[in-house]
């Protein structure tokens, strides 16, 4: 007779249609309780108009029970948010649709409604017992077993319920689970073979009957070649005295000449592991302090030095090897501190001392030793190595990085003045310049020939003109190209900035008038020298990549006065700014970017009416327009130096 395994996915299709059928059946029950309750509440058979966005559960029965003269109670854990739009639809329907989309439970106490989350009464029942998957084939008289973490007594009770074999499972044994795959085997053969994997001991009595029990301290259950029973035997374990019972130690040299050590130990005391050690591989030891805590480890052919840094590694306890014999103790202890200076090759001593990890410096004592740019440590051993090891990966060469920056102003203008000038002046210079552009002055002597001669030899008079007239013309052009170039020229180390700033300050004047006193008035007048400053500033801070490409960070401004102005005005003054991140390779050369400046002017003064007029408004006025054009470049190279 054999039995059929149920398919796990069947049982989980069985369990789902159960659970629908369940659920089906809880709505059409509360469906009934509400229209039966209908028949004395008639409100619930009332028609719902309603409309919630994003709004609680609490408040959207709260508004039903409003707006029908309804009798509510609503659980204060009911606050999910919902979105509904009802409409020409029953209150009961309402509830029913809410009831599934909430998992909401109705309790009835005559007129009143409470409204509370479903709790299923099912949910707290212990789980069903575990099917365990054995099949017994009678006619061969074999096992299948598929066991998975199974309580034994449950294993042994349906194997004797199938086979009518009986097995007993001894007290000790009560609550081990055991776990194995068994095809098509005999009975006896199976249980050995369980009894190897999950370790307990099977025993069989003159009158067939299996009674299994736990292994005894120092037993452990292999497979034997013995002809009277082939697969199954327990034998007595050799212990490692003062450890557990399956704790081994063995000790061999190496090629070098130094003993090695395979070491398996489990949860064993640190203290006997190296008693045991030391004892097998005839090194001296002394311990100064009493050292407590467990260990577990399994090497293989590991020089016993490295060994006690493994296993003292987080504890309190260290080591120290004098004279061939190793003394073992607390860290504090005086005998197991040794002093190391370590003195750095690259980098400095200030900035590499922050960077290391606190739980390195534990116990150890350091201290700057900035004459000799070292570290002066003061602890146990293996610590000190270990520091020691930390910063030579940090003691590296720290590239320096050479900035060439080029900064170019090229400025370009044209300035056009036009106009005459005619007035009376006590003093006038005249005279000027014709060739190269005309501005010359005339004086009253000259203009007063010059009409003399257009009178024709005194054949009819103009007139003369006083002493202390003149006329001005003006008429130039000028042009101006001017190139300013500045290459300042930075140094400094990989990720630190380099500053630069030239530049040059003026002062304008600010006066302040006071008046002390009331029946004698004094007036103090005070002058202040006010600063204002123009320069070039420039800070950037590199950053060296392995492959030799120099990111920056760039922040330059340049400001320059426009012009002279009087002592009581601030002097103008033109600014550019330049803020980038670039990435550029060894000892190439970019252009950061740059900013054009036009500048246009056009001025004219004149007697009013006469200088707008075509023609004689030359005559009227005069003129002065100038266009101005300049440009700023940044030219940036960086050059590493190892």
């Amino acid at each position: 007779m054999k039995k059929f395994f149920v398919p796990a996915s069947l049982a989980i299709l069985l369990m789902f249609v159960s659970l629908t059928l369940r659920s089906q059946d809880r709505f059409t029950t509360l469906e009934q309780r509400l229209r039966d309750l209908a028949q004395n509440v008639p409100a619930l058979n009332q028609k719902v108009e309603t409309s919630v966005s994003n709004g609680s559960l609490h408040e959207l029965l709260r508004g039903v029970a409003t707006t029908h003269n309804l009798n509510f109670n609503v659980d204060p854990s009911l606050n999910q948010k919902v979105t509904v739009y009802f409409v020409n639809e029953s209150v009961v329907n309402v509830l029913i649709y809410l009831a599934k989309q909430y998992n909401l439970d109705y309790n009835i106490t005559g007129s009143i409604i409470s409204v509370v989350p479903y709790k299923d009464p099912n949910a707290n029942l212990p789980p069903p017992p575990k099917e365990l998957q054995i099949i017994y084939d009678q006619p061969v008289d074999a096992f299948t077993m598929d066991l998975r973490d199974d309580s034994i007594i449950a294993v042994a009770r349906k194997i004797t319920q199938l086979s009518g074999k009986n097995i007993v499972v001894l007290p000790d044994l009560a609550l081990k689970k055991m776990s194995g795959y068994i095809q098509a085997m005999q009975l006896q053969n199976a249980l050995e073979k369980l009894a190897m994997s999950n370790q307990f001991k099977l025993n069989k009595t003159n009158d067939d009957v299996f009674v299994l029990e736990s292994l005894k301290q120092g037993e452990e259950v292999v497979a034997n070649p013995n002809l009277t029973n082939p697969n199954y035997s327990v034998r007595k374990v050799a212990q490692t005295p003062g450890l557990a019972s399956s704790s081994s130690i063995n000790v061999n040299k190496g090629t070098t000449g130094k003993q090695l050590i395979t070491l398996n130990v489990t949860n064993s005391p640190i203290r006997d592991v190296i008693k045991n050690v030391s004892e097998q591989a005839g090194i001296n030891y002394f311990m100064y302090s009493e050292i407590a805590g467990n260990a577990t480890a399994n090497v293989q052919n590991m020089e016993f030095e490295k060994l006690l840094s493994f296993i003292f590694q987080g504890t309190p306890y260290t080591f120290n090897v004098s004279n061939d014999v190793y003394m073992i103790g607390e860290r504090k202890d005086e005998g197991l501190r040794t002093h190391q200076l370590i003195q750095l090759k690259y980098r400095s001593v200030d900035s590499l001392l922050a960077m290391i990890p606190a739980e390195l410096r534990q116990n150890v004592e350091v201290k700057e030793f900035k004459e000799l740019n070292s570290f002066l440590l003061s602890g146990s051993q293996p610590q000190i190595k270990e520091i020691e090891s930390f910063v030579k990966q940090l003691d590296k060469t720290v590239p320096m990085v050479l900035i060439e920056v080029i900064l170019m102003d090229v400025r370009k203008s044209k300035t056009v003045e036009t106009g005459i000038k005619i007035g009376v002046s006590d003093s006038v210079r005249t005279g000027g310049t014709v060739l190269g552009g005309l501005d010359f002055t005339f004086g009253s002597r000259d203009i007063n020939q010059f009409i003399e001669r257009i009178g024709l030899n005194n054949v009819f008079n103009i007139g003369r003109v006083s002493p202390n007239f003149y006329a001005s013309l003006k008429a130039l052009e000028a042009n101006s190209n001017i190139e300013l170039r500045q290459t300042p020229k930075l140094s400094t180390l990989n990720g630190h900035t380099a500053n630069l700033s030239i530049g040059s300050t003026r002062y304008y004047v600010v006066t302040t008038q006071n008046v002390l006193g009331s029946l004698n008035p004094q007036t103090i007048v005070t002058q202040q020298f006010v600063p204002v400053e123009a320069n070039l500033a420039v800070n950037i801070r590199p950053f060296v990549s392995g492959d030799e490409q120099v990111t920056l960070n760039i922040d330059i401004d340049i400001s320059d006065f426009l012009g002279v102005t009087p002592i009581n005005q601030p002097p103008p003054s033109a600014t550019s700014k330049f803020q980038s991140i670039i990435r550029v390779k060894n000892e190439e050369m970019i252009v950061l970017g740059g900013i054009e400046r036009n500048e246009q002017s056009d001025e004219g003064s004149g007697t009013p009416f006469l200088s707008r007029i075509p023609v004689i408004k030359w005559l009227f006025s005069s003129r002065s327009k100038t266009n101005a054009k300049t440009v700023s470049v940044v030219f940036i190279k960086p050059t590493i130096i190892y």
